[in-house]
Parts: C-alpha cells; sequence; structure tokens
C-alpha cells in the first residue's frame, strides 16, 4: 500500500509507523512564547501516549508547569509525511517508566536515572493532522502541469486526521480520502 494509500485508509496506522521510524520531531508547548524544540521521543502505540526525557532546568520544563497543552511535529525519513499531533503534557514520576525508557542516548545527557535535573515527560494524545505526498516524481510533475492548464489542484497527495478519543480501536477520520 502505498503511503498516499495508508493515511487515506490507516492514518493512525501509519502515524504509529512513522513513529517507530524516526527519531526526533519538534515538541512545544501551546501558547507559550519559546520556539519548538527537537526531543526524541519513546511512543506506545497500546496506550497512545509519547514520551520525552527533558532538563528540569530547561525552558521547555518551566514552561509546561504542572502540566500544558502541547503540539509534537514529525516529518518522516523520506520528508513525504508530515504530522502535528496535539495532547496534555505533563511531568510524569513514574520510576517504573523511567526504569523501562532509559537507554544510552538519554545517559549521555545525564548522570543516571536518578540526575535531580531529569525529568520525564508524558505525552497524552488527543488527536492529529496528517499530510502525505506522492514520492513519485513522474506523478509530481503530472499533477502540477495538469494544474496549471486547468482549475484543478494538483492531486498530489493526501491529508487525514486522528482522533485519539474516539471509541478504542476506531480513528476519526475528518476529510477522509482528501486528496491535497
Amino acid at each position: 500500500m502505498s503511503k498516499v494509500s495508508k493515511a487515506e485508509r490507516q492514518p493512525e496506522e501509519q502515524l504509529w509507523d512513522e513513529l517507530s521510524h524516526v527519531r526526533a520531531g519538534m515538541l512545544g508547548i501551546e501558547g507559550s512564547h519559546s520556539h519548538m524544540q527537537p526531543m526524541a521521543h519513546m511512543a506506545e502505540k497500546e496506550s497512545g501516549r509519547i514520551f520525552f526525557f527533558t532538563s528540569r532546568s530547561g525552558d521547555l520544563f518551566r514552561e509546561m508547569g504542572d502540566g500544558a497543552h502541547a503540539h509534537f511535529c514529525v516529518i518522516g525519513k523520506s520528508q513525504a509525511y508530515h504530522a502535528c499531533i496535539m495532547g496534555d503534557l505533563h511531568e510524569s514520576r513514574d520510576r517504573a517508566k523511567i526504569d523501562e525508557l532509559w537507554n544510552d542516548m538519554t545517559g549521555a545527557w545525564f548522570k543516571g536515572k536518578d540526575d535531580p535535573d531529569l525529568a520525564l515527560l508524558e505525552f497524552n494524545l488527543l488527536d492529529a493532522a496528517i499530510w502525505v505526498s506522492t514520492q513519485n516524481p513522474v506523478k509530481f510533475a503530472f499533477e502540477v502541469q495538469k494544474a496549471k492548464n486547468s482549475d484543478h489542484e494538483p492531486d498530489v497527495g493526501a491529508r487525514a486526521h486522528v482522533d485519539f478519543k474516539a471509541a478504542p480501536g476506531v480513528s476519526s477520520r475528518e476529510q477522509s480520502g482528501k486528496r491535497v
């Protein structure tokens, strides 16, 4: 199945697949005056959550306070996949989760799991907007040329919406099948 077809038919499944293949995205607090920042993520499809290790002394942690609405944006390795995920971000003090998610990359930034500057952030997903474009350069060029000679927009991809608060196992897809 092509990336465009999967975005139209299985956008939630595709999002989790893409999250498993990219190392980091951009995380930001809604309404803050700070820029989004690159963050390595650890996605948990089963629970519908994404976790991040961060520094308590950093801007992101301070801006988050006791919890905040946030956005996490990812771009697939092929540059043909873009997603913006919205959700609620807060600190998790779950020691078992810290132990489970700890890895060598995190260890390079902190003095260990007991570093007082270490914080684990939990991102509970609300929804996501997804954009996927064709990777076929011939199709892309054809669609652009066709659009130049007509009143139609080029058919070069798809847009999908995933509502994580829908009934379990059911994805709400706004503009399902919408070609862009």
